[in-house]
């Protein structure tokens, strides 16, 4: 029995040993993909904030022995930056809530049986698998005369496939009984889905709201085929402009003496930041509806 009970050790030993080493390697690769991921962020960040002198001389480090904030002022108060800004601003404002909105209208009309429901539904999915494509979509935008307009890059983003049937499965999933008890209260569906439906459903309206703000915030397809005046265009073209071009001067707006005194890769890496900034404040907040919300919308569909 004693020589059992020793073997039984000898084994659970063993296996322990062998759980040990897979962890180790578990967590030496995972930590190893996080460090890729967020080292080239961080050294976006920390060049941002270089001193010239210190960039100049070659002595960059994950530390900067010396901080400043020089970019971030030439690209702040250049003109370019202040025009993107206010696009992305308008289209972000108004996109975000128009796009949540008609989703969810949709999402939730989806949900109840209706006539034609399975070749709505057919319809909708056949649009997530199928584009019409850039010359159609362009020709549409012309024809309705929105062509260098905030609308063209608000619009076509406003309703997407994936956003309905992912709040269709939530409103699917919610408790039939309190809308019949609605009813009989005298509700009609509209009180009913402002009232009951909607307080019932902000997890999933806030992840909604938090793919509809970082898809506005970054648009750029749009406003490369649609917007062609300067002024309007968005913050990503306006970045990617910034990384681009040899002259950052003539992108940002400023003299080029005053714009001369930063490196230009200093001033490349201060308006990535600055674009990436909003997403990263505004995330934090969202994270728990985020998570709750794809979670509670993939229950059911």
């Amino acid at each position: 029995m004693s020589n059992v009970v020793k073997i039984k050790k000898k084994n659970d030993l063993g296996m322990r040993a062998k759980e040990n080493v897979y962890q180790a390697i578990l967590w030496v690769f995972l930590l190893a993909i996080a460090a890729s991921m967020i080292l080239p962020f961080v050294y976006v960040v920390v060049l941002s904030f270089t001193d010239s002198s210190v960039y100049v001389a070659g002595e960059f480090s994950l530390w900067p022995k010396k901080w400043s904030m020089a970019a971030y002022e030439l690209i702040v108060t250049g003109t370019g930056f202040l025009n993107s800004l206010k696009s992305t601003l308008i289209i972000t404002a108004v996109g975000t809530p128009l796009s949540v909105f008609l989703n969810a209208g949709v999402a939730y009309m989806l949900s109840k049986p209706i006539p034609g429901k399975k070749f709505i539904n057919t319809y909708v999915m056949f649009t997530m698998l199928f584009a019409a494509g850039m010359v159609p979509n362009f020709m549409n935008m012309k024809s309705l005369e929105l062509i260098d307009s905030y609308w063209a890059c608000i619009l076509p983003a406003a309703c997407g496939a994936w956003s309905i049937m992912v709040m269709r499965s939530f409103f699917q999933s919610l408790p039939i009984e309190l809308e019949e008890a609605a009813k009989i209260d005298g509700c009609g569906q509209l009180r009913i889905f402002g009232m009951i439906v909607i307080p019932l459903s902000k997890p999933m309206l806030a992840t909604m709201t938090l793919f509809a703000f970082v898809g506005y915030w970054n648009t750029y397809f749009n406003s490369i085929m649609y917007i062609t005046s300067t002024a309007k265009s968005s913050l990503q073209v306006y970045v990617q402009k910034v990384v681009l071009s040899s002259n950052i001067s003539d992108v940002i707006d400023v003299q080029s003496s005053v714009a001369n005194a930063v490196p230009q890769e200093v001033m490349r890496m201060a308006a990535v930041v600055v674009v990436v900034l909003p997403v990263l404040v505004i995330y934090p907040f969202l994270q728990k509806y985020f998570q709750s919300g794809m979670m509670v919308g993939a229950v059911k569909g």
